[in-house]
């Protein structure tokens, strides 16, 4: 599972450097138009650029020292799930690689750049969502796993 994280932050940051290359800063390419472009921009804030007003030191403190401590929980719970005779879901195992190689991406990104790259842009008619990355996605589906995880029924020990 360690693999998986590491192979979401890789392609993370190849993505982003593809774009970064090829794609001129708010330049925005049609995929699928009307729904879906490319688009070069960068993010100094966090998901949806909150705290991106924040002054930079007291901001890159914030994202950077949040998104370290969520990585080494992350990382705990998923070397816990992953240890030998331990009875947790695969589910729950995707999960946390998907979180934890997500905010790995994002915060090498914010390390070394202070800022994030996003470059997927979906919107319908008037309704725009936040321009995002494949860090961004890879923690989004993540969460979800994670939730669908919570939401099994789980089999009690029945002592006697």
């Amino acid at each position: 599972m360690f693999a998986l994280a590491a192979g979401v932050a890789i392609a993370d940051r190849l993505t982003k450097f593809l774009v970064e290359a090829r794609v001129a800063p708010w330049e925005s390419i049609p995929v699928l138009p009307g729904i879906f472009n490319i688009v070069h921009t960068k993010n100094r804030g966090a998901a949806f650029g909150m705290f991106s007003e924040q002054a930079d030191g007291w901001r890159y403190v914030l994202l950077a020292g949040v998104s370290a401590g969520v990585m080494l929980a992350v990382a705990a719970m998923l070397w816990q799930a992953a240890a030998p005779g331990s009875n947790e879901s695969l589910k729950l195992r995707v999960a946390l690689a998907l979180i934890l190689g997500g905010a790995a991406g994002n915060l090498y990104d914010r390390a070394r750049f202070g800022m994030v790259t996003d470059f997927l842009d979906l919107h319908w008619r008037n309704h725009h969502w936040h321009t995002f990355n494949l860090a961004d996605s890879a923690i989004t589906a993540g969460a979800g796993l994670l939730a669908l995880d919570l939401l099994r029924p789980r089999r009690r020990e029945v002592k006697t």
